[in-house]
């Protein structure tokens, strides 16, 4: 098996490198606009306005606190030795330990070379990172499994077990009970806020979602319990439509077995770009980053767009959408489920007493409403989008701790 030279990313309270690609190939990002990276530092810039006397510190947030790039060499099956290049970017720990996820594409690796990545990769980053530091978690790609394998390298590093190192293990290593189907249901919460606040129902709303792993599945679980109907999803493996609404128990038995939903029998396949144009009340993106662009914010219909991925907004496109009336629920709060839980996980480890999923649910669902809540409302006294008054509240937390700590030495 021939082994390119991939990088296993880690970001901690950051956005990844603009020289990341994506995987999916989902969609193209138009030469004039902005990587992921990029599209952080202009929010910033856009909120800078807004931080009164804590603007005089703003450029903390434009520069990570600390980048670590280590080597990565692994025994490949075929017993040549392959070197990987691994990173971890701690943005800003002034509220706290930061916390992110592992990135790598396991399908250039059987299983072992991914245990073995991984087990390397922990122990070369494991000078940075640890319970009270900075917390590792799963995101694309990765799973339960890789976390366990996180946890024990860190573990035996250190000489004694300790499960807070790293968040979405599995339940019988102190993982939490609701954690996979967390920020899909995040996204569920607030998309319900929201519609509340234009006047939409969710009974009988269309939806349409891009991306179809734990957060678009679920998500889209959870709207079809609540009588919505989802016209259309798109994944890696191609575009399926149905105007009456697609049965998401069904797709979700078939992409399981078929790995995407291509082929799906019970709804027509649509061309990948034609995937902009459905008509539909809610659009969530919930793939990856710069999807939604200049070349396609015109032509999406919805009136609601909740972001279920990191970045899948370029800025051109949120200032295309907002002159056409179309809301937008940032991912800094559409997708805050899984991490919301993930730290749930890190209390009741710290604890060791832990939650039933019912209560995980709970306060899940009461901690998004009333996140939701704060945001709606400093947007509507600020006249500005949800996702500047999202920053303004994140970035004025941030400062605050920034300027009451000092600097040191």
């Amino acid at each position: 098996m021939r082994i390119p030279s991939v990088s296993l990313h880690c970001t901690s309270h950051a956005h990844p490198p603009a020289s990341i690609a994506n995987p999916l190939g989902l969609s193209y990002l138009p030469s004039n606009e902005s990587s992921a990276w990029d599209m952080y530092l202009q929010q910033i810039d856009r909120v800078s306005p807004f931080l009164g006397d804590l603007s005089r510190w703003v450029d903390t947030l434009r520069r990570p606190k600390r980048v670590l790039v280590v080597d990565v060499p692994i025994h490949l099956d075929n017993g040549r030795i392959a070197h990987f290049e691994g990173f971890r970017v701690q943005h800003n720990t002034s509220r706290g330990p930061g916390k992110g996820g592992v990135r790598v594409d396991p399908r250039l690796l059987s299983e072992g070379e991914l245990e073995r990545v991984t087990r390397r990769y922990t122990s070369e980053i494991g000078v940075i990172i640890g319970p009270h530091k900075d917390i590792p978690a799963p995101d694309v790609n990765t799973n339960d499994r890789v976390m366990a394998w996180m946890m024990d390298t860190y573990s035996v590093n250190q000489g004694t077990t300790s499960t807070g190192v790293v968040t979405g293990k599995p339940i019988a290593l102190g993982g939490s009970l609701g954690r996979r189907e967390a920020t899909g249901r995040g996204v569920f919460v607030v998309a319900v806020e929201a519609a509340k606040k234009l006047g939409l129902e969710i009974a009988n709303a269309c939806v349409a979602i891009q991306g179809f792993g734990n957060v678009g599945s679920v998500a889209a679980d959870l709207f079809e319990q609540a009588h919505a109907h989802i016209v259309a999803v798109q994944d890696h493996t191609g575009t399926v439509y149905n105007p009456d609404g697609l049965n998401v128990k069904t797709l979700i038995a078939y992409v399981a077995v078929n790995g995407g939903v291509f082929g799906f029998k019970e709804a027509q396949s649509m061309d990948k770009d034609a995937f902009w144009d459905v008509p539909c009340d809610i659009l969530v993106p919930a793939a990856l980053e710069t999807q939604i662009t200049s070349l396609n914010a015109q032509r999406i219909q919805a009136r609601l767009v909740v972001e279920g991925a990191n970045g899948p907004t370029t800025p051109q496109a949120d200032d295309i959408l907002a002159q056409r009336n179309i809301l937008v629920v940032p991912d800094v709060i559409a997708n805050a489920g899984g991490v919301t839980v993930s730290y749930f996980e890190w209390v009741q480890d710290f604890s060791s007493f832990f939650w039933n999923e019912d209560e995980i649910n709970a306060r899940l669902t009461q901690t998004m409403q009333a996140a939701f809540a704060s945001i709606w409302q400093v947007a509507q006294d600020k006249r500005v989008s949800l996702r500047t008054a999202a920053f303004i509240v994140g970035c004025t937390r941030i400062l605050q701790a920034r300027a009451l700590r000092g600097l040191c030495p």
